[in-house]
């Protein structure tokens, strides 16, 4: 190895790291150099965080696959090289945690379609019950709680008085309790 390779290979300071920076963006085959003097910060940096041997070693290939791609807009700045790839490692953790999170909301959808059925089943079922509920008591029920409007609105907009419309809200809202508690058992 030649005495200008092994200054590429170990930089000892911010001037042998420039230039093992420079080598890499000029030729990726050099970006070998920085992931040999980078790798075990970056893994350890990594595992501390998601205490799993196989899910650290992905992430770090990651991390490295990310840097190479980045190199050409890496921009030195006088912080180690690594700085900048402990960065890209907390973005790769983030990102991998919420795929991770999606994936098990997926898994739990997937594992239990008995429990969606038991939540979308008494909601369905309320929706039908309010359609059959008398003209003037649904529209109020539609309005209060699924416009969100206030008795006072509801009031105004139907030209009654708000004492009608409290009436005629706590009429519907018995009957669908009546109803509901039929439906159940």
């Amino acid at each position: 190895m030649a005495r200008g390779e092994a200054a590429l290979k170990a930089p000892a300071d911010e001037a042998g790291e420039r230039l093992l920076i420079e080598a890499a963006r000029k030729d990726p085959r050099r970006f070998g150099d920085l992931y040999e003097e980078n790798f075990e910060r970056v893994y350890a940096f990594i595992v501390r965080r998601v205490r799993d041997r196989d899910q650290a070693q992905d992430l770090t290939a990651d991390v490295f696959h990310r840097a190479l791609a980045s190199l050409p807009r890496f921009e030195y700045r006088g912080v180690p090289f690594a700085a900048w790839l402990f960065q890209i490692a907390r973005n790769a953790i983030a990102d991998d945690s919420k795929r991770t999170v999606r994936l098990r909301k997926i898994a739990d959808l997937s594992d239990a379609p008995e429990a969606i059925e038991e939540e979308v089943e008494p909601r369905a079922r309320l929706f039908k019950l309010v359609g059959e509920l008398p003209e003037d008591q649904r529209r109020v029920i539609a309005m209060r709680f699924g416009e969100q409007q206030t008795i006072k609105e509801i009031a105004a907009r139907l030209g009654r008085s708000e004492g009608a419309i409290k009436q005629l809200q706590l009429r519907g809202l018995q009957k669908l309790k009546t109803r509901m508690g039929d439906s159940n058992g």
